[in-house]
């Protein structure tokens, strides 16, 4: 019984970890502070490959393709750079990446799919079309995107695709 209910809390909180990038309202204690923007190195051919499918999937939808955004690719590769650094796929500081493109871009609206481990372009977004709430926001009323995808030691790949409404 004891087991059946850790197997439940640990998944609850595995869902809350991946959806709580998709909210809109600050709490009290989130940190409103802004992401120091780094030249983001030159695109890679699995990130432009991830744009093109994101957008190719837009389009099959009838929506409207993202537009490639610098300050996004930026506030992106710090994040997956942290990811790498403490070996763990997470929304960590997602305020201060929602925040930063506020007050750089005047961004509206914000939110974000990670991800880890997947090899290549197609498996990535395959994963995120697969779920609901990683889907949405792929779906949803955005102006602007970027990635950054990042290999660590072991050659896996960590993904962190920002979505930006101006």
């Amino acid at each position: 019984m004891k087991l059946t209910k850790y197997v439940s809390a640990l998944a609850l909180a595995s869902m809350l970890a991946f959806t709580s990038c998709t909210t809109d309202s600050f709490d009290q204690d989130e940190d409103l502070s802004v992401v120091k923007l780094v030249e983001a190195p030159s695109p890679k051919t699995i990130e432009l490959e991830i744009l093109d499918l994101i957008n190719d999937y837009r389009l099959n939808l009838g929506l409207t393709p993202l537009k490639h955004h610098t300050t996004v690719k930026s506030i992106a590769f710090t994040h997956t750079d942290y990811m790498v650094e403490v070996n763990n796929v997470s929304h960590d500081n997602f305020y201060q990446r929602k925040n930063s493109l506020q007050v750089y871009e005047s961004a509206v609206n914000v939110s974000e799919n990670v991800g880890y481990g997947y090899s290549s372009a197609q498996a990535v977004v395959n994963a995120w079309i697969n779920s609901d709430d990683h889907r949405a926001n792929i779906e949803g009323d955005f102006t602007d995107f970027d990635i950054s995808a990042e290999q660590n030691a072991d050659g896996r790949w960590y993904f962190t695709n920002i979505f930006m409404k101006r």
